[in-house]
């Protein structure tokens, strides 16, 4: 990899294209610098890895944004856009202990891993439904086609949502990750539907109960615990939100890194066709450390003055784990810009670290092997049909993933 001569520009097209020379320069010149976002607000940005273990876990690092120092209009450019108007803000990623160790407990009732194994039947169902969808046209767009409508599908069976409501919450969804590509003002709009949608769902589930995650979620608050109708709501909007756009993007850029890695993704079909899960389950590992669907952790904001690093942060000061910039330090992972997908000492940061490591990181990763294996057991010849230089990846701060992935394929 060749690096910048200066200090590179961050957070341009160019940039989203391929991040990793520019964070490769902050890693070995700057480590932790701070900048200004595309928002306007400053913040510090974390990068080498064992910096950003460290920040994950530190206490003194509120997920809280009450504690940011800048104005209100500035708190507004923090977080999911819209949660704030749309009353969204009790939800995991934007609480500390003691509240988030009652709301994640009583969410790990309802989201165990029994239940995500107990899942898996309908993941590959899903999957299986819309490859059958495009398989006799012999070209897709793998986001709009396959990796955008699995997770939405998923989540929203595991939440509960009536089938016949399903493709509402993907319209709003998809209004949510288009990151200014929509009209002005539609992300907000979306946000303030699901949530109105999600109350009245979970109001309706109060007196109709079934075996859904929402119902779980109502179960757990009537044992000795509380959980407020705000709360479940916007629980599950972080659920439906977090476990949607991570998958999309664990689906389109592992694929994209395996058709820009013919020897890798050769090896890994070679594996599938004999029946091996071996390489199939170091691969989704390796896939999360090389190109991640989470580019930076969210929003962090220093309670007192701290030391990252070796430099100083001031109480108030917003901090930006780069999670992308630490699974490719060179002092954690040998040749980290290789892709591995039998690499085992794999301890990335994809899903985080700390009491904050991603709830749903279970049913990504289903999700995620599910849509690859079968993939590439389905459509063994497939093929990127653009060139690299013409993919655009999405706008946006913290997620990390592809506009589109057109390919061509052998049509069943």
């Amino acid at each position: 990899m060749e690096l910048p001569n200066s200090a590179p520009e961050l957070f341009t097209w160019e940039f989203a294209a391929d991040p990793y020379p520019a964070y490769a320069w902050l890693r070995r010149h700057d480590p932790v610098r701070r900048t200004t976002l595309p928002s306007g607000v400053e913040a510090w940005l974390v990068t080498r890895y064992a910096d950003a273990r460290e920040a994950l876990a530190d206490p003194r690092l509120s997920k809280n944004p009450d504690h940011h120092a800048e104005d209100a209009n500035g708190k507004n450019r923090t977080g999911i856009p819209g949660e704030r108007s749309a009353n969204l803000m009790t939800h995991l990623l934007n609480i500390d202990p003691p509240d988030h160790t009652r709301l994640r407990r009583l969410v790990s009732k309802a989201f165990t891993p029994r239940r995500v194994a107990e899942f898996a039947p309908r993941v590959q169902e899903l999957t299986d439904g819309l490859i059958d969808g495009f398989a006799r046209q012999g070209e897709a767009d793998l986001i709009h086609d396959f990796a955008f409508p699995l997770p939405i599908y998923a989540i929203c069976d595991l939440l509960g949502v009536p089938r016949e409501d399903q493709n509402d919450l993907r319209d709003w969804a998809g209004m949510m990750i288009r990151h200014g590509g929509g009209p002005r003002g539609g992300v907000a709009r979306s946000v303030k539907k699901i949530r109105g949608y999600l109350a009245e769902l979970i109001h309706r589930k109060r007196d109709d109960r079934g075996n859904d995650l929402i119902s779980g979620l109502i179960r757990a608050s009537d044992h000795g615990e509380h959980l407020s109708e705000n709360e479940a709501a916007a629980m599950c909007f972080v659920l439906l939100f977090a476990g949607f756009e991570t998958t999309i993007n664990l689906i389109g850029n592992g694929v994209y890194a395996l058709l820009r890695n013919p020897e890798q993704r050769a090896r890994l079909q070679v594996s599938i066709e004999r029946g091996e899960t071996e390489l199939l389950d170091t691969g989704i590992e390796e896939l999360l450390r090389y190109d991640g669907p989470v580019e930076l952790a969210t929003w962090r904001f220093a309670t007192e003055p701290l030391s990252i690093g070796g430099q100083r942060i001031a109480a108030g000061e917003p901090v930006l784990v780069v999670l992308a910039a630490a699974n490719r330090d060179p002092a954690r992972f040998s040749e980290p810009d290789t892709l591995d997908l039998s690499r085992r000492d794999n301890a990335h940061l994809g899903y985080g670290h700390g009491i904050h490591y991603c709830l749903g990181a279970p049913l990504a990763r289903l999700e995620g092997r599910t849509a690859i294996e079968t993939l590439l057991r389905r459509l063994p010849d497939l093929q990127l049909a653009a060139e690299h230089s013409e993919l655009r990846w999405r706008g946006g701060l913290i997620m990390r993933g592809l506009r589109d992935l057109p390919v061509r394929f052998t049509a069943d």
